[in-house]
């Protein structure tokens, strides 16, 4: 129990000594909890954990980059105070001579936010695999299984050339719904655009970084959480970005999620199938010499007379489907048999178990690239996806283990690398969740924002299509289309793990920034 100030205590006693108790008054010692309580709640609006200050250093480019790591959460606020949710963050500042941030004499240095997707990631995979100071050191294949990894200096870091917050949004990583608070009203599309939004607000506030150009940095579903912010950031609270990078994202699902009137994912998957099937030998030569001449004449296929193939249904002729089902079978190394099977819509699950079932192996979803064992030859699904499997560890060790020993940040709280969350998509009931006219707004109000995509030609998750869909029939005017760039990269969803991607990958960045 809280102490009373002296002159509370003196007040209660006048009072105690002044007035007679009647049977309907409260006993001194209930209006003694009363106000301790009332000083309990004041106490919950302003109580904060200080964050955790860290220093340290990492080689890039040949270059000794020195910084300033800051390791904590910020509290998302109602209206009268009161915390509604401790959002988990690591900031990384570069710093000069004098041990201050460069950022406090130079308005002009960037800051980027990162995120990873879901929805329920934290922020694990851009901050030990892509972007920060420090990365799990896995093979540099990117495909061999490992328990653990040691973590090591990025070279690939682009913390020279912008400062990096790295973001778990509430239920992930290690931040949480404040106490008596329903973790419900932050897991939704627009609750979570809402609430790392305002994370990001404050976080610009307090660190004094209005003045700083400011991007985004969302991988996976952190393309619809990223759209949606730069929509936000603007109309809420007068923020507007200088760009947002997309690692493999989508912006539309629609794009993924197939029905009995939606074809659509079976023409955006089909080139990453033909580029899967290449890299494991099971296209013909003259498709396999030229990947890049190939996956033209893929994508001319798919959104031409592969899709008028399957817009028809049933109603298509014996000889065309038929002939659909060998070209199919052309571009992504299976038999015309299967492809017949299966309507001639090959979904990514069907083909990450059948590509190598006569050598007994199953591909992974993340990158098409990795195979393990088939455990199970009779289940027509992939039993697990061994491109996640085989770095679930490494990347969880290193995260429990580098947040509290080197950035000095502890709690006894699980740190949530992925966590199921019971998504809403409440505003998009009967219809499919689209963040495409939210992205282009913000552009129209904005036309100093760009977009960087960054897309792994082995993602069998968020396959390229997908996007590039999206931004084909993103409603903004051609004099905009100029702020898109796309660059493609040869290993999958986290393209990061695969070590020559992830120095094309700082490149990228780096010039993109530039």
């Amino acid at each position: 129990m809280l102490k009373l100030p002296l002159s509370a205590a003196a007040i209660f006693t006048a009072a105690f000594l002044a007035f007679p108790l009647r049977a309907d008054d409260p006993k001194p010692e209930e209006k003694k909890d009363a106000a301790e309580k009332k000083d309990d709640k004041k106490d919950d609006k302003t109580k904060e954990q200080k964050p955790k200050d860290s220093k340290g250093s990492v080689t890039i480019a040949g270059t000794e980059i020195k910084y300033a790591a800051k390791t904590g959460t910020l509290p998302l606020l109602k209206d009268d105070g009161a915390t509604r949710a401790d959002v988990f963050y690591v900031y990384y500042a570069r710093t000069g001579e004098d041990g201050k941030p460069l950022a406090t004499a130079d308005t002009k240095r960037p800051i980027i936010f990162c995120f990873n997707g879901g929805p329920g990631s934290s922020a694990v995979w851009l901050h030990f695999g892509g972007l920060g100071p420090k990365k799990i050191a896995l093979p540099p294949d990117g495909v061999t299984p490992e328990v653990l990894g040691k973590i090591s200096d990025n070279a690939n870091s682009i913390l020279d050339v912008a400062d990096l917050v790295f973001i778990d949004p509430v239920g992930t990583g290690a931040s949480r719904p404040a106490k008596g608070e329903k973790g419900e009203q932050f897991w939704g599309v627009d609750e979570d655009v809402e609430s790392v939004g305002d994370f990001i607000r404050l976080f610009a506030t307090r660190e004094q970084r209005w003045m700083s150009p400011k991007f985004l940095c969302g991988e996976s579903y952190g393309g619809i959480r990223g759209a949606g912010l730069c929509e936000y950031l603007q109309d809420k609270h007068g923020m507007f970005l200088n760009g947002f990078i997309v690692v493999s994202g989508l912006l539309n699902f629609q794009t993924l999620q197939p029905d009995t009137a939606n074809d659509l994912p079976f023409l955006t998957f089909l080139p990453t199938q033909t580029a899967s099937a290449a890299f494991h030998g099971k296209l013909a030569p003259e498709l396999s010499s030229n990947l890049e001449k190939t996956l033209a004449e893929v994508r001319t296929f798919a959104f031409g007379e592969y899709a008028t193939a399957l817009l028809k249904g049933r109603a298509i002729s014996a000889a065309e489907r038929r002939r659909i089902a060998e070209k199919v079978a052309r571009f992504t190394g299976l038999t015309p048999e299967f492809v017949e099977e299966h309507e001639l819509r090959i979904s990514p699950t069907a083909f990450r178990k059948a590509l190598l079932k006569k050598e007994g192996k199953i591909i992974g979803r993340f990158d098409a690239r990795v195979v393990a064992e088939d455990g199970d030859r009779s289940d027509p699904r992939p039993e697990f996806d061994p491109s996640h499997a085989f770095i679930a560890g490494p990347f969880s060790a290193a995260a429990n283990a580098y947040v509290r020993g080197t950035l000095g940040y502890e709690t006894d709280q699980p740190y949530r690398i992925l966590a199921g969350l019971p998504w809403n998509y409440k505003n998009f009931a009967n219809r499919y969740a689209s963040m495409e006219p939210r992205l282009a707004n913000a552009m129209k109000e904005n036309p100093n924002l760009r977009v960087l995509v960054c897309q792994g030609l082995r993602d069998l998750a968020v396959p390229p299509d997908a996007m590039r869909f999206s931004l084909e029939h993103m409603p903004i005017p051609d004099s905009l289309r100029k702020n898109i760039t796309i660059a493609t990269f040869d290993s999958g969803h986290m393209m990061y793990l695969l070590d020559k991607d992830a120095a094309k990958l700082r490149a990228d960045i780096v010039g993109w920034l530039k």
